[in-house]
């Protein structure tokens, strides 16, 4: 009998290829899980992960094969963030954000593919768009993708500040980028700027900034609740030089990548919450096995047997189905094809998604913590790693809250937030 792959729990109808790296990502498991705690309590991203996903092929799962990469689309990130969050999360989201970045390339050719760009526009669009592939794929490089900050926006997800100034010979960037996993492991950074003198979307523009590069320096690392080992303290460059071609400056072009993708705003979004469906699982398993593994001393049945412990199994396993439907479903509604609703139906499910995902998620961790008492809630264990890593969940990108209330606007004013805005100061 074929062995039940951990992706399998979130797709039981993985087509050939999509097993077969599927088990590249499976064979990587024992490493993250070997090294979770450790990096937990040191909160650092153990850095030979980044060797042990480079020779796994994992570092371009999600780019064609053309580029060096294995061909997989969101499905097959999904299951690899999913299966990887029931080993490590915070190297589960680095992973992640490493992922995301090949949507700057992948766009960028589709976009030229449907006639988005003009014939003066395609060679700069084609020349980043490949080179952010060929990072990935052919040398296997791991990247740091920057586009947060610390200043916010009531008006859309990401408010750009940061400032690209033309030079002679490329650009001169300036500004902070609060957070992206890999700072100081990856060996580049993909940063989101704004060009000067542009005070909308339209001037928003990518860069790769060598992360050694003089002006390039590593912000503060912070003691956070949960995901530690994500590296994601964030950068601040300071008149950073980038050569033009490592630039993807034209004024458009980056709002033209995001009118390519399906999804909310340059896709892959559902592959970060199902690092958190991932934990979920993580924790929901540690409390059956270890319920099941101790025993009641006067019948000598096992603990998960009595009434109040199969109540909240029963209640974990309903909230694990719930997330992992909602999940399976905005995947499909953003890999399907043809596709079965538009871009703005699409990201209205998107919005709910999340929210109930990651509160779902919770509920299992905290019902986990309630199967397992008090005998494990040290820093160090399981179920007090995974109720710590959800939580930062119910606040990242978006709170559900948030979430419903721009779906509930889309449905009644037919109006979507803005995805990006920029700093007019």
């Amino acid at each position: 009998m074929t062995k039940k792959l951990t992706a399998e729990f979130l797709f039981d109808d993985l087509t050939p290829a999509e097993r077969a790296r599927a088990e590249q990502v499976e064979s990587v498991l024992p490493e993250l899980r070997a090294h979770a705690e450790e990096s937990d309590r040191t909160r650092t991203f153990y850095e030979p992960h980044r060797e042990t996903f480079k020779e796994a092929g994992l570092l371009g799962l999600v780019i064609p094969e053309e580029y060096g990469g294995l061909g997989g689309g969101l499905r097959d990130l999904a299951a690899a963030t999913f299966a990887m969050g029931t080993a490590c999360p915070s190297t589960a989201l680095a992973y992640f954000f490493h992922c995301s970045s090949s949507s700057r390339g992948i766009l960028a050719l589709d976009a030229i593919e449907e006639g988005i760009f003009t014939e003066e526009e395609i060679p700069e669009v084609k020349s980043f768009g490949e080179k952010v592939l060929h990072k990935m794929g052919t040398k296997g490089e791991l990247l740091g993708n920057f586009a947060s900050e610390t200043a916010k926006s009531s008006k859309s997800s990401v408010f750009i500040a940061t400032e690209a100034e033309e030079t002679e010979g490329g650009w001169l960037l300036s500004g902070v980028k609060s957070f992206g996993c890999n700072t100081g492991v990856a060996n580049s950074y993909l940063v989101a700027a704004k060009l000067k003198g542009y005070d909308t979307a339209e001037g928003l523009a990518l860069f790769f900034v060598d992360k050694d590069a003089d002006g390039v320096s590593e912000r503060p690392t912070w003691d956070a609740l949960g995901m530690r080992a994500t590296a994601s303290h964030g950068i601040e460059m300071d008149k950073v030089f980038v050569p033009d071609e490592d630039a993807l400056a034209i004024p458009g072009a980056f709002v033209k990548l995001m009118q390519s993708s399906r999804g909310a705003l340059l896709g892959n979004q559902p592959a970060i919450a199902a690092i958190y469906l991932g934990a979920a699982k993580q924790a929901y398993d540690f409390a059956l096995n270890y319920t099941m593994g101790i025993k009641f001393h006067d019948t000598g049945k096992p603990v998960a047997s009595s009434p109040f412990h199969q109540e909240l199994i029963g209640k974990m396993t309903t909230e694990m189905e719930t997330a992992r439907l909602w999940l399976t479903r905005q995947i499909q509604l953003e890999s399907c094809d043809p596709p079965i609703k538009d871009k703005a139906e699409t990201i209205q499910n998107w919005r709910l998604t999340k929210g109930v995902i990651t509160e779902s998620a919770f509920e299992v961790a905290k019902l986990a913590l309630k199967m397992c008492g008090t005998s494990n809630t040290t820093n160090s264990g399981v179920i007090s790693r995974m109720l710590r890593d959800i939580t930062m969940s119910l606040i990242m990108a978006f709170p559900a809250e948030r979430g419903r209330l721009e779906a509930a606007k889309t449905i009644v004013e037919g109006r979507e937030s803005a995805a990006f805005t920029v700093s007019t100061k």
